[in-house]
């Protein structure tokens, strides 16, 4: 079977404990080399996790001939660069979440990619996992009656200033970590974009980073809502309610690879003291590995990636307007 050949770009937690891994195990993929601007670092990771070869810089592992595809993890700021570069060099691109900083710089990583005629995708791993398939099916099916509303948490408490998820120039922040996970996936069940935004964001002090930020999501007459933190206790959930029933995603994003999960499903009883519970379990699955195999198996066929670039500019456009919003109405409520 032909396999696309990859490389890795950089030494990244999520490509070391979770991608690397997954691209090892893959069907369709071979893991060819990876490439880090600390030689010592990459030799290090790549004799770990059993990478054949390692390039001393990202300019060499893009120029390399015998890579079909990079996976990128660096931080977000460096997204639009490392996108554009591995383009150029006829590379395919799976690039980690969110896409880029701002629609622009996500758009003009679309051009170049079509420019050169290779496939970009945003790493959004949990829509691959059978959970998602299963919620959408449910929904699909009428289970619970149309969509009103969703809600959705997502939290964790990482205080290092010294983490580049606290440091405002690399992109980081909540919305940009986190928040695209609630937004892509209200897009993602509702089946649109949003009508209109309201929202709320708290700055830390001393880095500027978003820590805590909430927004409220109208598509017409239904509304998502959610909150998202890197200054809280660890956890994830995503609640839909529809009109005879709802939907409980206990572990919604970030899914585990080593044991079944499940969904819960809420419809008649005698709801709130004894509502009738349904608990769905779905099988062990690495939504990592689905994620690469189904971006391997378009890029082999000659189709359009699973998830079109076009939807991480939909989704980084509600990020802009979360911001905006967000800051017009601190503003309006400061004192004079």
């Amino acid at each position: 079977m032909k396999a696309l050949r990859w490389g890795v770009l950089s030494t990244a937690k999520i490509g070391r404990d979770r991608v690397i891994p997954a691209l090892r195990k893959a069907a369709g993929c071979r893991l060819v080399a990876l490439g880090s601007r600390d030689g010592t670092r990459g030799r290090e990771v790549a004799a770990a996790v059993g990478i054949p070869r390692v390039h001393d810089s990202y300019e060499a592992l893009v120029a390399d001939p015998e890579i079909d595809a990079v996976y990128i993890p660096l931080p977000n700021h460096l997204h639009r660069e490392w996108t554009i570069a591995a383009a150029r060099a006829g590379k395919h691109v799976l690039c980690e979440k969110p896409l880029a900083l701002t629609v622009a710089d996500a758009e003009e990583m679309i051009e170049a990619c079509r420019d050169a005629g290779v496939q970009l995708m945003e790493a959004f791993m949990y829509r691959f996992h059978p959970t998602w398939v299963g919620v959408r099916d449910l929904l699909a099916s009428g289970r619970i009656g149309p969509v009103a509303a969703i809600q959705t948490w997502f939290g964790y408490y990482n205080d290092d200033p010294a983490n580049i998820r606290n440091i405002r120039d690399a992109g980081g922040g909540a919305l940009y970590d986190i928040g695209c996970y609630a937004i892509n996936v209200s897009r993602m069940l509702l089946g649109g974009e949003p009508t209109g935004v309201t929202a709320s964001v708290v700055r830390d002090e001393s880095s500027g980073v978003d820590v805590l930020a909430s927004a409220v999501l109208e598509y017409g007459d239904r509304l998502a809502s959610f909150t998202v933190s890197t200054r809280t206790e660890t956890d994830q959930r995503v609640h839909v309610y529809g009109t005879k029933g709802r939907i409980t995603i206990p572990i919604p994003f970030n899914i585990p690879s080593d044991r079944p999960t499940e969904v819960h499903v809420i419809a008649g009883g005698d709801p709130p003291v004894a509502p009738a519970t349904e608990v769905l379990t779905f099988p062990t699955a690495d939504p990592y590995a689905l994620e690469v195999e189904a971006f391997a198996a378009a890029v082999l066929d000659g189709r359009p990636a699973p998830l079109p670039p076009s939807d991480a500019v939909a989704n980084l456009r509600v990020i802009e307007e979360i911001f905006r919003v967000a800051e017009a109405r601190r503003y309006e409520t400061s004192p004079a």
